[in-house]
């Protein structure tokens, strides 16, 4: 367990990773075997990356378009390039960077959290604890459980699932871009925690120009209606924004949250 540092909230913008110089520009040219992916440096030389995102990256999936890499070689990785963003067309008709890490937004989350920043949400945190077991059997783990500190209004502990969001249809983020088994799952078991303790599901959006969020019903209608009844049973979303563009990372804010898919076209 870690204690929450107490300090003053933070307000929207607030860079919650600075701008990390060690990123590698590229042009991908093809992603394969879901967790590869070929991208051509500036130097003319082709690289294989490892594509830490085992969805099918509705929307993000560019070849031609520019991507930043991570150069880590170790002696215990087989491959020394880890893919972290893609540079898509944006709600605006801008180019938009978004984040494909998948392990990433717990990180980014965990500072939001740190900062003070969801303060107002989720009232004063005291400590927080990763990877904690719950549900039937114990057999998953939740991404953060909260504690609240003793000046808290509502003393119950926080259980916090985490899923990074990079499907969208203009400015609207959509979750998930296929059928989830997991993540239904874990609708069901954030709903068994109310009342006696607070669940919150918290929509990591990694991209910056989206400011609404709703579940994806056309890629997965069963979890479309559960996300409906844990919302009715009390479970919180919590959608959180972030940019990519600068090269930093930014919190954006809290989006709005729809109950359903406002457009019909499938994934």
């Amino acid at each position: 367990m870690s204690s929450a540092p107490t300090r003053a909230a933070h307000t929207a913008p607030f860079t919650v990773l600075p701008a990390d110089d060690s990123l590698v520009e590229g042009v991908l040219q093809r992603r394969y075997k879901r967790f590869l992916a070929d991208v051509e440096l500036a130097d003319g030389s082709v690289v294989t990356a490892h594509c830490p995102n085992t969805g099918p990256m509705t929307g993000v999936l560019h070849p031609g378009g520019r991507v930043r890499l991570r150069h880590n070689p170790s002696p215990s990785r087989k491959l020394a390039w880890t893919w972290e963003q893609a540079e898509v067309p944006g709600a605006a008709g801008n180019p938009v960077w978004v984040g494909v890490n998948t392990a990433l937004p717990n990180r980014l989350v965990r500072a939001t959290i740190e900062a003070g920043c969801l303060e107002p949400w989720l009232g004063p945190i005291g400590a927080i604890r990763a990877e904690v077991p719950y549900g039937v059997g114990r057999r998953s783990r939740i991404d953060l459980l909260l504690t609240p500190t003793e000046a808290a209004p509502d003393p119950r502990p926080i259980w916090l699932e985490v899923k990074n969001t990079t499907w969208s249809d203009g400015t609207l983020a959509l979750f998930p871009d296929t059928r989830t088994e997991r993540g239904q799952k874990h609708l069901e078991e954030l709903t068994a925690l109310v009342p006696e303790a607070r669940a919150v599901l918290l929509p990591c959006l990694s991209r910056g120009d989206v400011d609404r969020f709703a579940p994806g019903d056309s890629a997965d209608p069963r979890y479309g209606e559960l996300f409906r009844a844990a919302r009715a049973a009390g479970v919180e979303v919590l959608p959180c924004r972030y940019s990519f563009d600068s090269g930093a990372v930014q919190w954006l804010g809290v989006a709005e949250v729809l109950d359903r898919q406002t457009t019909t076209g499938r994934p």
